[in-house]
């Protein structure tokens, strides 16, 4: 494409569109995030410490299969371009692995156990293969840094509406399918969301377009790949970043479900609790876009973890009889969490950015890529940390918990996430890039293109040239 186009207004069509296929990603996410923990301890069957290392064992191997599908993506060629067809190649996997994983077999616990394995890691497989390609459309649609920021804020609206809707819609699905069966409850929900998600991932293919092509046009091998991210500071800061963040973000919306099933002993407020968390957190990433007029990334991320951090540890002290309260914590935590996704994910185009300008080399899906698998690694703890900590405090599946099972729910939804905060305020400090450099390392790989580009006419001409003075020859 000509280059001008890298940097222009995206139309809303293109925003919506791309915002859509977070909307699709998240009737799986969402329902992972929130509900997955507690259909296997109190639907499934399987003790909180089973699913405790199922969650950790899966999930580091899904996690591995990131920066692999990154690197294929990457090196894929079509006239569609390098991500978008994934979208489409992605829909049949992810909605027979959605159902599968909530299928419970009639089989004895050895073998329920077999399966919750191989199907949650075909599960995560089939959501990489999708959403790897997905995240790095994003690195690919604009070269305008504030458009990223844009671009991303209506990603993580789609993403937080559709996990809202998520969230309050399940129980209510389930039930409605289930008709007092919950196990075909959760399979005929998981249906409905597969045949949702594939209308929304074909809107985003059809709206979107790639405009950045890597400037290097020799093919580099994936060790190549993985050792640039290993020399990109700015990207090693986010990878821990990232991972610590959804440490953070998983302990509290997985340890939510147990908290008012059996502290507050409000299983029917699980639905409304979650759908205002998600609503603050739209809110929080449509307002992203205007925060950063005001403050620089780094500075703002620092001050949301901060205040995430301290309404974390307060919601330990709030009574369980104020319901009001605990809801409008929780919304003051959302809405402080709301913009962190599209910055950071805003942040890491721009670690892509600074790659190119390093190495001379892009590799646009491998940066997503290994930012997801920091995702999923925190997720694999949160979730380890989770079942191991409920089954250390003698956590009992549908039954009254001790009061040191109680205490433990407690922590998990409090004291424990408010320290993973914490430690997050202090890795943004280490991030070495300001808004300022992005602008500069920008402006130096479009000079740096418009130079290819003049080198590519001048040769053409060249050529053009000598072939006149070939055929003119061979005429005389």
């Amino acid at each position: 494409m000509a280059l001008p186009s890298v940097n222009q207004k995206l139309k809303l069509s293109e925003k919506v569109g791309y915002a859509a296929g977070d909307v699709a990603s998240n009737f799986y996410w969402r329902v992972f995030d929130v509900f997955l923990l507690i259909f296997y301890t109190d639907v499934f069957g399987i003790s909180a410490a089973a699913v405790g290392t199922m969650m950790l064992v899966t999930r580091i191997i899904d996690a591995f299969s990131d920066p692999l599908m990154g690197a294929l993506a990457d090196r894929t060629n079509t006239k569609n371009g390098k991500f978008r067809p994934y979208l489409l190649w992605g829909i049949l996997p992810i909605v027979a692995a959605g159902v599968l994983t909530f299928t419970v077999p009639d089989l004895d616990d050895s073998g329920k156990l077999v399966w919750a394995y191989l199907t949650y890691i075909f599960m995560m497989l089939a959501y990489t293969f999708i959403n790897v390609p997905y995240g790095a459309l994003l690195g690919v649609v604009t070269g305008n840094s504030q458009e990223r920021t844009t671009l991303t804020s209506f990603r993580f609206i789609g993403a937080f509406s559709g996990g809202s809707l998520v969230a309050y819609l399940t129980p209510e699905l389930v039930s409605y399918f289930g008709q007092g069966d919950e196990k075909f409850g959760w399979q005929m929900t998981m249906f409905a969301y597969g045949i949702a998600s594939a209308a929304l991932f074909y809107l985003t293919f059809k709206n979107t377009t790639e405009r950045i092509v890597p400037s290097q046009t020799e093919k580099t091998p994936v060790i190549q790949d993985i050792k640039d991210l290993t020399q990109n500071k700015p990207w090693l800061v986010l990878f821990s970043l990232a991972l610590i963040i959804m440490v953070t973000i998983t302990l509290r919306a997985s340890s939510g479900t147990f908290y008012f099933k059996y502290y507050i002993e409000r299983p029917d407020l699980i639905g409304s609790f979650s759908m205002t968390y998600l609503i603050a957190l739209a809110i929080g990433a449509a307002i992203t876009p205007l925060l950063t007029r005001w403050l620089d990334k780094k500075r703002l991320l620092m001050v949301l973890m901060l205040v995430v951090a301290v309404l974390s540890a307060l919601f330990y002290f709030i009574p369980k009889e104020n319901i009001p309260l605990l809801y409008l914590t929780q919304f003051l935590i959302g809405l402080a969490l709301g913009p962190k996704s599209p910055l950071v994910f805003s942040m890491y185009a721009d670690t892509a950015d600074y790659s190119e300008w390093k190495n001379k080399r892009r590799a646009t899906a491998m940066i997503f890529s290994a930012a997801a698998f920091s995702q999923k690694l925190g997720g694999a703890i949160a979730g380890a940390m989770i079942g191991w900590l409920l089954a250390s405090m003698g956590y009992q599946a549908n039954q009254a918990q001790s009061n040191d099972s109680l205490f433990g729910i407690i922590l998990l939804m409090t004291i424990v996430p408010s320290v993973f905060a914490f430690v997050a305020v202090l890795l943004v400090r280490l991030y070495p890039l300001s808004d300022s450099d992005v602008e500069e390392l920008q402006q130096a790989l479009n000079q740096q293109k418009e130079v290819n580009v003049n080198k590519a006419r001048e040769q053409q001409k060249s050529s053009e040239q000598l072939n006149e003075m070939d055929s003119g020859h061979s005429h005389v």
